[in-house]
């Protein structure tokens, strides 16, 4: 495209964005090949819900950065899929037609144009040929295809469980979903009800998905967030006899060594001997405290439950418990301390040493005994429970014992009386996949009186949403889709007969589960990608997002993925190799902006007033990328001011009369590539806002050089070239309007990313001295700006000699100055690990 650059003296980016970003798409730049022998790059965003609100530029804050890289990827020669989609299914979406009065499949429609509107008014580089939408039948096909995947492989049930129940919402929810009765739309009365749904079974992947976490790059507090919420805990099963019933308790334990010290059980409200109790507890006075006590714990949420701080609360069953080594009766209890999917839904209380059970225990005047004591004598259990290592006492024939060989002891003792065994559980629970919704994927199962439960074939999926004008909850606890005849009656796909459909669709976290396969090969009609696409493009290079989506769709789709590569559909384990989160863009008041809040702001308002380049150059350089923080006006009018500099210092490019072509400028050549340096270096690893302020730094140099009149030298021409090319992922409108002032008709975006000779780059580089426990062993060279982890990797190789054998304890970095490490001897135990 060959255009005559607006002539303003100042810089207009009103004039001429709009017209590139049309010229762009038009000309195919952003369009992903697998041709070649280039270097692949997938680039991915987390997948966005189109809500109708649209883009505020807090989003900004995740999609600006992507785009750059992606950028600086193609101009580096990679092959770069940066691709986007939208995750249209789900209640926010049908919730929203629903205040609206239409129909969701016309809001989601409207939503995502606007969406895209917006992707182009900020300069995102999409590959819009492979847009993808969840609630298409073309997608969900797939999706149901994969729920099939997980039926016929064990791993997707239906089961009658304890679920949240929203009356608003008219639905099941998860955990995450509910906060003091509250759900997370603001409807109040959620309680638990005992409900029909459909589970993947998650846990089988448990150790997988731990063991996963040690072979990808993401960051630690995401990692130790899945770890948590898996839980794996080493103990063991105990079975508690119930005095005068043929029925035991089983109670999951990390301390069988307490074993001794138990004074009395506590069961869930929900735990299904509840009801056993109850039956036979003659006093009608306590059952009816036992059932208004369930009723209570119904409407609690589980983090409520579990918060140390609240009052505690109890009831006693009226049954007890025969302790399995010692015989002695114990009093069991219902307490909504104890949650149903946490083990078994019981615990043994063991007052003497645990903070809650001797809480418990002094609040209902319950027995304390200790039977672990230090090497020096008894611990008093009053003041505080004993919980460190010792030795075990007024334990029977295990007295003396050092507590960690008498876990073991005990356990082996359980198993010789059948009562007992060493187990392994884990704190997460199977996903609840199902919703009594009619925006989503339905369930692909049909429920026939002859042959039960059965999968429908996969040449007859996609099992079609269908249109309904009245899609909206009656309130009976059943889908909308059980009142559309024509979809629920159907035939048995074994035996021909009458059946009904599922009328349970998928929530929103199984579409998510596979949508960045499927942008690998969007148009794929017969399979959900192509295998030799996925091969190419597969894994994800960088995946960034909130990190509010740590225990739910990250963990869903690498057991997703875990799944297919079981089923040889994939040949890796792990869907994205590198995970970022970036940090909020909060409203100017310190609040996360919402619309109800009066706070947001458009990036078409600011888009309007200071163009797309000064939102980018804003969003990258006011703090590090993961970093929090606040819009400001002044920092968005600073983008501006420095982009008019930019705009200024190319004012007066044409004239070139009196250049000197051969003329040498070694100054100015050992900056700028110092310059190439810094920005490569940066953007390689997302230090946007270093990079900006390096092209700040250079800019005004050039602007010092021009004011000074030393401006008419080929090297100076050449640098003003280089410097767009390197703003160009940064700022790419500005870089291609002014580019056409040097190669009229060419853009920028095609350019080749500048090398730069490490020689003449290395006058920015500092001496850093590395001590060993206060020794200097020694000296790295490094950018006097580079991280602590880019000085410990710079300088671990150098020192193998003198960390053989050696535990890195602490690790001190002064930027630019001076790294420490303290170490100490390792033990045989760590050597060998």
């Amino acid at each position: 495209m060959s255009r005559k650059i607006a002539t303003e003296e100042f810089y207009q980016p009103q004039t001429f964005e709009k017209t590139w970003q049309k010229h762009w798409q038009e000309a195919g730049l952003f369009l992903a090949s697998e041709s070649g022998d280039k270097p692949k790059y997938y680039c991915l965003d987390f997948f966005p819900y189109p809500s109708g609100d649209g883009l505020h530029v807090g989003h900004c804050r995740n999609y600006i950065p992507t785009d750059v890289l992606s950028r600086f990827k193609r101009m580096q020669g990679y092959n770069v899929l940066h691709p986007m989609g939208w995750d249209a299914f789900g209640e926010p979406a049908e919730q929203y037609a629903v205040s609206h009065g239409v129909h969701p499949r016309q809001t989601t429609d409207r939503n995502t144009a606007n969406f895209r509107r917006q992707f182009d008014l900020i300069g995102a580089s999409y590959d819009w040929s492979r847009e993808i939408d969840s609630s298409d039948p073309a997608y969900y096909h797939w999706t149901q295809a994969f729920f099939l995947l997980l039926y016929e492989r064990g791993l997707a049930y239906r089961d009658t469980n304890w679920q949240w129940w929203c009356p608003g919402c008219q639905t099941t929810l998860s955990s995450h979903e509910v906060k003091d009765g509250v759900c997370w739309r603001g409807h109040s009365g959620v309680t638990r009800r005992n409900i029909p749904a459909w589970y993947f079974r998650i846990t089988a992947y448990a150790d997988r998905l731990l063991e996963g976490l040690e072979r990808i790059d993401w960051p630690e507090h995401i990692k130790a967030m899945q770890r948590n919420w898996i839980g794996r805990s080493h103990g063991a099963l105990v079975q508690f006899p119930i005095a005068g019933q043929q029925k035991t308790i089983e109670v999951f334990t990390t301390r069988p060594d307490t074993l001794f010290g138990v004074t009395f059980l506590v069961l869930a409200p929900e735990h299904t001997l509840v009801d056993l109790l109850i039956e036979n507890n003659p006093n009608s006075v306590e059952r009816a405290v036992i059932e208004a006590y369930r009723d209570q714990a119904a409407r609690q949420s589980e983090v409520d439950r579990m918060n140390e701080a609240r009052k505690i609360t109890g009831v006693f069953s009226g049954c007890f418990a025969v302790h399995p080594l010692t015989g002695e009766t114990l009093p069991v209890w219902i307490a909504d301390y104890v949650l149903p999917g946490y083990g078994t839904g019981a615990v043994m209380g063991v007052p003497a040493h645990d903070q809650r059970d001797q809480a418990f225990a002094h609040h209902f005047g319950l027995g304390v005994k200790i039977v672990i004591a230090s090497a020096e004598g008894s611990i008093d259990p009053q003041p505080a429970p004993y919980l460190e290592e010792g030795i075990l006492v007024n334990s029977g024939a295990f007295d003396g014992m050092i507590n960690e060989k008498a876990a073991s002891e005990i356990t082996k003792e359980l198993g010789c009386r059948a009562l007992g065994r060493p187990a392994v559980q884990y704190r997460m629970r199977d996903w609840l996949i199902s919703r009594q919704r009619y925006w989503g994927a339905p369930i692909p199962i049909v429920h026939c009186p002859e042959c039960g439960e059965m999968p429908v074939p996969a040449d007859q999926l996609p099992v079609l949403l269908p249109p309904m004008e009245n899609f909206q909850p009656d309130g009976s606890g059943t889908s909308p889709l059980a009142r559309a005849a024509e979809f629920v009656n159907t035939t048995c796909p074994r035996c021909g007969g009458p059946a009904r459909r599922e009328t349970d669709t998928m929530g929103g976290f199984a579409c998510s589960s596979w949508y960045f396969l499927r942008f690998t090969s969007p148009h794929e009609a017969n399979l959900p990608f192509d295998p030799e696409k996925m091969k190419y493009w597969m894994p994800v290079d960088l995946y960034v997002g909130g990190a509010e989506h740590a225990v739910l769709h990250l963990l869903y789709a690498r057991f997703w993925i875990k799944v297919m590569y079981d089923a040889g559909l994939v040949p890796f384990d792990e869907p994205f190799q590198k995970l970022l989160n970036q940090g909020q863009l909060m409203a100017p008041d310190g609040k996360r902006m919402s619309k109800s809040r009066g706070n947001v702001i458009t990036p078409d308002a600011v888009v309007q007033d200071y163009g797309a380049d000064a939102l980018r150059l804003y969003c990258m350089f006011m703090a590090p990328f993961d970093q929090e923080l606040r819009w400001s006006t002044e920092g968005i009018n600073g983008a501006r001011r420095f982009l008019n500099r930019v705009w200024m210092l190319y004012a007066n490019l044409e004239d070139q009369t009196g250049l000197q072509p051969d003329q040498a400028d070694a100054e100015l050549e050992r900056r700028l590539h110092r310059l190439t340096r810094q920005v490569t270096e940066r953007l390689e690893t997302l230090r946007f806002n270093t990079m900006i302020s390096a092209l700040m730094e250079f800019t005004n140099w050039m602007t010092e050089r021009q004011r000074a009149g030393q401006t008419k030298t080929a090297a100076y021409r050449q640098a003003l070239r280089q410097l767009l090319v390197l703003m160009a992922p940064a700022v790419p409108f500005i870089c291609e309007e002014l580019w056409q002032k040097i190669e009229p008709g060419s853009s920028v975006l095609n350019e080749a990313w500048p090398s730069y000779d490490q020689r003449l780059a290395e006058e920015d580089l500092v001496e850093i001295p590395v001590q060993i426990n206060g020794k200097l062993r020694v000296v790295i060279k490094l950018a006097a700006d580079a991280s602590e982890a880019e000085a410990v990797a710079k300088a671990l190789p150098l020192l193998k000699v003198y960390l053989a054998g050696k535990q890195i304890l602490r690790q001190v970095y002064a930027p630019g100055r001076a790294l420490s490490l303290v170490v100490r001897e390792a033990s045989a135990e760590q050597e060998q690990a």
